[in-house]
């Protein structure tokens, strides 16, 4: 896994980056940086301080700590000796506050940063806070003890608003610095969360056969298993420019694609799609991929980016294609020698010399060779493409008619009522032979899977600007499972394979095929033991006139009943 988008920008460094001896020294500047400062305000406005003996001893001695912090070696002491550092800064802070006393007032509150200093490094969690305020007590007292006569109540009692200030603020920097710790830890839990997610993913990734590739809103790449996707030349699809260097893409029929229509730049446009088929390369290298993309979307549902799956299926492809040519090429040599069959079946039959026996015979071979001749047809009908349909401004209700009475005859024979309705007239853009030939395989199927003595009902109806005819059987009905697989080549459901009734399970496939050609649909809603609905929708066109449709049609009928 790769991800290629982490472009971060320079982080600064970070305080828990930088090694003992640097932290160490880094927690003394304030101190250092302080004195230095009130050393130069000093030399400016009150230079003769400067000359106190005590001053330039505290000068001396800040100067000495800090060079102490950058000169040992923190690191191969044991962890708590950098300690020292801050416990002996409040030597040269008590020293300026004898050596400048009374002239420069508030020099005791630069024990402050020590006392931060000792909280924040977190090596002393409850007793941080107390030892910076007794340390401070020591600072204020240790020169009062020192001065024989001086030692009085008021004199101890004086100054000691200034550790207890150092107690409140050690001890709010404390509740702070535990705060921190705290969601310092459970940043890392979440980082290493985050990590072993990472991980897993980056595993799950590597270990598919399947190109994944996620992009932000502006279609850079963010996550990608980049071995799979070079692999099968996938990352080549996210160019888009019309660089001569970009293999020439193709869709499922082979057109070519324009830039717009390549598949991360539909995603990054925010469209989800699934299972597109796009040639990559010209024949006979020609690689076929199956694309799906899907849109990132952040909880106030705006686009944040698009994940696309790849997944080589040339070989599957080409599997279909040979399997296909090999069932056309069976088809074409099936469909002579059954014509010739029939032929000579009609020729023998018009001979009055042959017996009556021999007439019935000629009957059932001329039977079986139309049943052979049918099944041809629908493996030749299954192999046409949208290339094949001619569109013209059809009447679907003429179709309907049409289709209704030449289903009718086998009705007859089947025992089986067949009723139309359908308004005035439903004018769709069509080809009138591939939509009549849909209509033809419903009503049949209805009437070959629907009981004597039923009715199946044919409908057709207008919503919106939508054509949609219903066709309605009280058969056996299908499984869930059937029903989910009707449209499959080649399928045929538990009780079509049980009943005598012959088929390859190639109608329905065909049909849908054809609908979807017409940008229509057409679905399938089922019961067992109760019978099947067919739903054909098809977009109606705005013109009021249809071209007579398989040579027939009608006009100026509420309905059609038959």
């Amino acid at each position: 896994m790769d991800p290629l988008a982490a472009h971060s920008s320079p982080v600064p460094w970070q305080f828990h980056d930088l090694s003992l001896r640097g932290r160490v020294v880094v927690s003394q500047m304030p101190q250092a940086v302080t004195t230095f400062l009130l050393f130069l305000v000093l030399a400016v406005v009150q230079a003769p301080l400067l000359a106190d003996p005590l001053v330039r001893w505290a000068g001396g001695l800040t100067l000495a700590l800090t060079l102490a912090c950058a000169l040992v070696p923190w690191d191969r002491l044991p962890y708590r000796s950098y300690l020292v550092i801050p416990v002996l800064d409040f030597v040269p802070i008590g020293l300026l506050f004898e050596g400048l006393f009374p002239q420069v007032l508030g020099v005791p509150f630069l024990a402050a940063l020590p006392v931060l200093w000792l909280v924040a490094s977190a090596q002393l969690p409850r007793t941080a806070a107390p030892l910076g305020a007794l340390l401070t007590v020591a600072m204020l007292w240790v020169p009062l003890l020192l001065r024989p006569g001086s030692v009085t109540l008021t004199a101890l009692g004086s100054p000691l608003l200034i550790p207890l200030m150092m107690l409140a603020i050690g001890t709010m920097a404390q509740i702070l610095t535990n705060s921190t710790e705290a969601k310092d830890a459970q940043l890392r839990h979440l980082l290493a969360a985050g990590a072993r997610r990472e991980r897993l993913l980056s595993t799950v990734l590597d270990s598919v056969d399947v190109g994944v590739l996620a992009l932000d809103e502006t279609g850079r790449p963010l996550l990608t298993n980049n071995g799979h996707l070079h692999a099968h030349a996938q990352m080549r699809l996210a160019r888009t420019s019309s660089s001569s260097a970009i293999p020439v893409l193709y869709d499922g029929s082979g057109a070519p694609l324009s830039s717009a229509a390549r598949p991360i730049a539909r995603a990054v446009a925010g469209e989800s799609f699934s299972a597109d088929l796009v040639r990559v390369g010209e024949p006979p290298a020609q690689q076929v991929l199956s694309v799906t993309a899907r849109v990132m979307r952040d909880e106030h549902g705006r686009a944040e980016g698009s994940v696309l799956s790849f997944s080589d299926v040339t070989e599957l492809v080409d599997a279909l294609q040979a399997k296909d040519e090999f069932v056309a090429g069976i088809s074409h040599e099936l469909r002579t020698p059954l014509t010739s069959i029939r032929g000579y079946t009609e020729l023998l039959a018009m001979d009055d010399r042959l017996p009556a026996s021999a007439q019935t015979g000629l009957e059932v071979i001329e039977r079986n060779a139309d049943q052979l001749l049918s099944l041809v047809d629908d493996l030749l009908n299954s192999h046409r493409d949208a290339a094949d349909l001619h569109i013209v401004p059809a009447d679907l209700v003429a179709l309907l008619e049409q289709s209704t009475e030449a289903a009718q005859p086998h009705a007859d024979r089947a025992g089986i009522t067949v009723k139309a309705w359908a308004p005035d007239t439903l004018v769709v853009d069509c080809d009138p032979v591939r939509v009549r030939q849909v209509l033809d395989n419903l009503i049949s199927n209805a009437i070959k899977y629907s009981p004597a003595n039923s009715t199946v009902f044919v409908l057709g109806t207008h919503l919106s600007d939508t054509a949609q005819v219903q066709v309605i059987d009280h058969g056996h009905g299908m499984s869930p499972e059937d029903v989910r697989r009707v449209f499959e080549k080649f399928y045929r459901g538990a009780m079509a394979r049980m009943s005598t009734t012959p088929g390859l399970g190639i109608g329905l496939a065909l049909s849908k095929a054809i609908i979807e050609q017409h940008r229509g649909t057409l679905t399938c809603h089922s019961t067992l033991g109760e019978g099947t609905v067919f739903t054909l929708a098809l977009p109606m066109t705005s013109a009021r006139e249809a071209v007579p449709a398989g040579g027939g049609g009608r006009s100026g009928a509420d309905g059609a009943q038959t």
